[in-house]
């Protein structure tokens, strides 16, 4: 029996493992470009982080959290009835003590059919001053605040560290598999080196 034969795929899926980690590890290293024998090697997200940042800042801003939708979603009136208990609580509080507190004289011509008349009436102008405020609100912040700009400056500042670490974080499995696939099929290679060295003998 040949045993150089047998040593085959487990040397081709030793191969296969190995330049697939190293594949993988180029998405990452070198940090900085260094030049081998002339030919200058760099980190696949090392060198285009920027890049990575622009686009992510891009789709950021535009797909994933727009304005639009979050001023949509804020002034639905789903929500804007979740927050009416809250501010009712608030309105009763400032007509039965607050005002009282304030203003004692005018606090002995309030009675309980008083204050549920002026806290029905603040309400109903509350309920239809919210989503103005809000919208009004969203607008600064649209203004005030670059989504995409923000998102660019952060992804850029990251250390390449800290890069790799998220990058091994969100995708470990896949670079996992990717490893073992190629040892899979460096030994599959192996296979049929033997096959078609076995058929032409």
């Amino acid at each position: 029996m040949n045993y150089g034969l047998i040593l085959i795929p487990i040397i081709s899926a030793y191969i296969g493992w190995f330049t697939n980690w190293i594949a993988i590890k180029m998405l990452f290293h070198p940090r900085e470009p260094k030049k081998i024998l002339g030919i200058t090697f760099h980190g696949i997200f090392p060198k285009r982080q920027r890049q990575f940042a622009e686009k992510l800042g891009i789709l950021v801003s535009t797909e994933l959290l727009s304005f639009k939708e979050i001023e949509q979603k804020i002034t639905s009136t789903d929500n804007v009835n979740k927050l009416m208990p809250f501010v009712e609580t608030k309105v009763d509080e400032f007509l039965r003590v607050k005002l009282s507190d304030a203003f004692p004289v005018i606090s002995m011509f309030i009675g309980e059919n008083t204050i549920q008349q002026l806290k029905g009436i603040f309400m109903q102008e509350l309920q239809l001053i919210f989503p103005q405020v809000i919208n009004k609100h969203v607008k600064h912040l649209e203004s005030e605040l670059d989504l995409e700009k923000i998102v660019i400056e952060k992804v850029s500042g990251f250390s390449s560290d800290k890069l790799e670490q998220i990058l091994n974080q969100i995708m470990s499995k896949e670079f996992r598999f990717v490893e073992i696939l190629g040892a899979v099929l460096g030994f599959i290679i192996g296979l049929l080196q033997i096959l078609i060295t076995t058929i032409s003998a």
